[in-house]
């Protein structure tokens, strides 16, 4: 017994000693364990892995928390890692198993993971597989997810990964989806250069179009991101379907509406996106901007509005006007304006006054005595209804044709609704 011991403690030391060496990138120790043979290259080892840099789990899958704190990973894994080179290579020369996943990663994972191109031409060489899975389900190229992961990309196509590889998992997102989501333009260019399907979807049947387009907007930090909008350009100009429909028959339109992106909105509606599209729910656009209001603080939703009504988009049916327009825009005066002046006329109700409280009608008094003043039983001014005649004999070309007329900017801006603070 204490001999069997005496082994298993001068096996606990060499192991520490391999791992010491491993972290250290002393490749010189590592070669002595290994020619001496006093530890197996594939050995696995227990490291700390607080941000899951060596793991992967399948979705669905309960851990203990602790457990999510450390990882299983080969000296492999490790030299990966911490990007030592000499140390990678000398545990190639000793038959390291190359596609190794002790916790869900093999070593091609973490290396795109980590942007080390170095480590990704070195296992590529080694016989790393290029469409190898983790896990989780996603393949190498769906951790090149920098802008810093380029080159990483590069060489896994060259080396004949399957640029339109999908997850496998309940996402099946294609590379492209996944550097959409990113917004890197320029893995973008490269992937669809390289055969990337512009209009490629996921299980849920949403294009990157869409991704881009959703995740321009950081939610957190209510901010819109340029790259984002530069995807979207660039996707659009590789023609992509500007109304592709995901599984609850959402357009990229609907989309940018949530956001409130008046830039997109105004991409994809020059693009071609039709403006009354609904979703699964009946609602279009322009009633997904009208749900959102209230919460995008940096948006600009009389913009938005503009740009759909100009395009064509259908009003808000009158007896829901109080609901959907002045309950959710009542702080909003310059999007209210807008809407209302897209009709000939629109009679106010009780319910009107009711729907805007208190303290934002003396806020913004001036625009909301002339808002009850011009939808009385008052007919509108001879000007309002003149302009109401020109758009909808333009109808959905309002955005076009009133640009080319031969009359002031003045009256070309007021044509296309542009907001003045007050109604009359």
């Amino acid at each position: 017994m204490a001999e069997t011991m005496t082994r298993s403690e001068a096996a606990k030391l060499v192991k520490k000693a391999f791992l010491e060496a491993l972290k250290s990138n002393d490749y010189r120790t590592l070669e002595e364990f290994l020619v001496q043979k006093q530890i197996d290259v594939d050995t696995v080892f227990e490291v700390e892995d607080e941000n899951l840099l060596l793991a992967s789990y399948k979705q669905g899958y309960w851990m203990p928390s602790y457990k999510l704190q450390h990882s299983w990973a080969t000296a492999l894994h490790i030299s990966v890692l911490y990007g030592h080179l000499e140390s990678l290579r000398v545990l190639l020369k000793y038959k390291a198993t190359v596609n190794c996943r002790p916790n869900g990663k093999a070593a091609i994972h973490i290396a795109c993971e980590q942007a080390n191109l170095d480590c990704v031409n070195i296992l590529c060489s080694n016989g790393a597989k290029p469409n190898c899975y983790s896990l989780s389900g996603l393949a190498p190229l769906h951790f090149c997810a920098t802008k810093l992961s380029l080159p990483c990309a590069q060489q896994l196509i060259w080396k004949g990964a399957d640029v339109n590889i999908k997850t496998n998992n309940q996402d099946e997102e294609t590379p492209l989806h996944t550097v959409a989501r990113h917004g890197i333009p320029e893995m973008v260019a490269f992937y669809v250069e390289n055969g990337a399907v512009v209009d490629s979807t996921n299980a849920h049947r949403e294009s990157p179009l869409a991704y881009a387009t959703y995740w321009a907007l950081n939610v957190k930090e209510q901010t819109y991101s340029s790259d984002h909008h530069l995807i979207c350009r660039m996707l659009l100009d590789y023609k992509a379907d500007v109304n592709s429909r995901d599984e609850d028959f959402r357009t990229p339109l609907h989309k940018a509406a949530w956001n409130c992106d008046h830039v997109l909105l105004d991409m994809l509606l020059d693009a071609g996106a039709e403006a009354n599209l609904m979703d699964d729910n009946g609602c279009a656009p322009l009633q997904y901007v009208l749900k959102v209001t209230g919460v995008r603080a940096s948006a600009q939703p009389e913009i938005c509005y503009q740009l759909l009504l100009n395009h064509g988009a259908a009003r808000i049916y009158p007896p829901q006007f109080h609901k959907q327009v002045l309950q959710t825009c009542h702080s909003y005066p310059k999007a209210i304006e807008v809407i209302v002046n897209s009709y000939e006329h629109i009679t106010s109700t009780a319910k009107w006054r009711t729907a805007v409280p208190d303290d934002v009608f003396e806020l913004y008094k001036d625009f909301y005595d002339s808002l009850f003043e011009v939808c009385g039983n008052t007919p509108r001014s001879l000007k309002h209804l003149a302009r109401c005649a020109i758009r909808r004999t333009m109808f959905n070309r309002c955005h076009k044709g009133i640009p080319l007329l031969l009359i002031p900017v003045t009256l070309k801006k007021y044509l296309l609704l542009e907001p003045e603070g007050i109604i009359y």
